[in-house]
């Protein structure tokens, strides 16, 4: 969500479990964390993980994950129920609680909040497809919703949807093209979040900065780059803590408020902090109730078996170790002139040997121990561990100098010059600007590639502006990450898929037929080990095309105070902190 995407600040358990002030600002029941700098809040550009954690707290869908349970399962939240599912699998029957109001606003004509209803979600999820709008979420819905790819073709936005029918008041209807096994997780991600039309029409451009949902949060004030405030919503819908969950989480504390309406707390104050000495020493101080570890703090931190120094052991410090579903990579944008794909195969085998050039130049293992103290492993394939189609097989481009300087040179350009003598110049983005990691990790870069000859030139951007200039495809090579969206291969492999193009969600622009062949096949089918085996396929075919250089799969330590409760590592954590509590300390 998004992948949500991507968050390259060292702070990212931070934003993810919250944080908390001192004692003395305990009094008001408020958590203070870290991860403001985003997007903002419509649910149509939730494509990163702060602006998932963000809209969250305002915004909700018909389903989530239940909080405690793993294997993971999805949940009603403003369905009464899962839906019913035809015999086909093409028709999926959603019943929606009744009494579930949006907050209260200006933009409805009384003030108040209007209760919400199934032509909300109908006019909620054709918006994600509105082409205007360019929403990075219209995969979704886009190749498997009945009549969804023609309405986009035909520009009528008149009409409606055939795939989405609001049967009556508070029956809503998904109509299928075929089977597609992931919607029952589509539904939980922000893109499917509910909004009012009425806020969307009052606000405008501005709709961004004036969020309108049934969450547990509403926005009390958001000051650009520097905080956001959000208090507890008057006119939630009511839920409660969960009663049950894995056996460990009774001795864990995790039971403790079962029953208990929701949210725990009163208010939430996230803000922005580029450097992590600042968030360090906030957290040192009791000012903060969670943080990760910069890559510079990291030995002082973790002792040299990768655990707690004695010292944070003793103030009563929680680490935890937490093996992210992700992958981080370095895609190549398929348009460029230099570097991309091209018509005339000639042409176009010379530029992949680039891509593999600069693939192989790179020192991964390096990488992880000098720029992640060994928390991250170098990717072998499309798919994290722990996603079926995953496999062990080696990496096509492990370092290797002299093959990348023998492939460059077969790519036209001996020594990284060109033909007049003039050396390759690349441009790669990358998010965290401000941020130590992110000079270090672009020094890191650029001197491997300096390395074959080549001058590669990183430009660190705000977080805003590295999604904006992804999103648009202006980039001629991303630094970037994605995080696993709901659990299943499909979520990796629809950032390759051809139609899947900027401004959608494979900003690299790749295409492949045979690989958009399978990845069609895939959808209608079920978990299985026969897809299983067409991952792992099409995880070779685009390892072979080298539209991405891969990089990573990561591990997250997040420090916690022994006052922060309810806290729980989770692959999809962003609407969670309605579960977190603080206890006076």
């Amino acid at each position: 969500m998004s992948v949500l995407r991507w968050l390259t600040i060292a702070v990212m358990a931070a934003t993810f479990a919250g944080a908390s002030a001192s004692g003395a600002q305990l009094r008001d029941n408020t958590l203070y964390s870290v991860g403001a700098d985003f997007k903002g809040f419509d649910p149509a550009d939730s494509g990163d993980t702060v602006s998932a954690a963000m809209i969250s707290r305002v915004y909700e869908g018909l389903l989530e994950y239940a909080y405690l349970d793993h294997p993971y399962r999805a949940e009603p939240r403003l369905a009464e129920a899962l839906p019913e599912v035809s015999a086909d699998g093409l028709t999926y029957t959603f019943h929606l609680k009744k009494g579930v109001h949006f907050s209260d606003d200006l933009c409805f004509p009384s003030g108040k909040g209007r209760e919400v209803t199934a032509e909300d979600f109908v006019y909620s999820f054709t918006r994600i497809l509105n082409p205007k709008l360019e929403s990075t979420g219209d995969w979704i819905f886009i190749n498997h919703v009945a009549g969804a790819k023609e309405w986009v073709q035909a520009g009528n936005l008149t009409v409606k949807i055939p795939g989405f029918v609001a049967v009556d008041r508070y029956t809503l209807q998904i109509k299928l093209r075929q089977p597609y096994p992931q919607l029952i997780w589509v539904l939980t991600m922000p893109y499917a979040f509910v909004v009012p039309h009425e806020a969307i029409e009052y606000y405008g451009r501005e709709f961004r900065r004036h969020p309108v949902g049934t969450g547990p949060y509403v926005l009390k004030d958001w000051r650009f780059n520097y905080r956001v405030e959000f208090v507890k919503n008057p006119t939630f819908s009511g839920q409660t803590y969960p009663a049950t969950g894995e056996l460990d989480d009774r001795a864990a504390g995790l039971l403790e408020d079962a029953g208990k309406p929701l949210p725990l707390l009163d208010r939430i104050v996230d803000y922005e902090i580029s450097e992590f000495y600042t968030v360090w020493q906030m957290f040192l101080g009791g000012q903060l109730a969670s943080t990760g570890i910069s890559k510079d703090y990291f030995e002082k931190v973790i002792n040299p078996q990768f655990e707690l120094s004695d010292a944070l052991q003793k103030r009563g410090v929680r680490l935890y170790k937490t093996p992210n579903m992700d992958l981080w990579y370095i895609a190549f944008n398929m348009k460029d002139p230099t570097i991309g794909d091209s018509t005339d195969p000639a042409v176009a085998a010379k530029h992949r040997k680039l891509r593999q050039a600069f693939a192989s130049a790179i020192d991964v293992p390096t990488y992880c121990t000098v720029i992640h103290n060994n928390r991250d492993t170098p990717a072998n394939t499309i798919l994290p561990p722990g996603v079926a189609g995953y496999t062990t097989k080696p990496y096509a481009y492990q370092f290797d100098r002299q093959r990348a300087k023998k492939l460059i040179a077969e790519a036209g350009y001996p020594n990284g010059k060109d033909a007049t003598g003039h050396p390759l110049r690349l441009t790669m983005i990358s998010a965290g600007a401000g941020s130590t990691d992110a000079r270090q990790q672009a020094e890191f870069f650029a001197e491997q590639l300096r390395a074959i000859g080549v001058d590669l030139v990183v430009q660190q951007l705000s977080f805003a502006e590295y999604l904006r200039r992804e999103h648009d495809g202006e980039a001629q090579i991303v630094y970037a990450g994605w995080i696993i969206d709901y659990p299943d291969g499909q979520n990796f492999m629809q950032l390759l898929y051809g139609p899947n193009k900027a401004p959608g969600v494979n900003f690299c622009n790749y295409q492949n037929p045979e690989f958009d062949r399978l990845y069609e096949k895939v959808l209608t089918m079920q978990d299985c080990p026969e897809r299983s085996a067409l991952y792992a396929q099409m995880s070779d075919i685009a390892i072979a095309d080298c539209p991405w250089a891969l990089m990573t799969y990561s591990l997250s330590y997040g420090l916690f105070q022994p006052w922060f409760q309810n806290y729980k590592p989770h692959a999809f954590p962003y609407p969670n902190a309605k579960f977190y509590k603080v206890k006076p300390h």
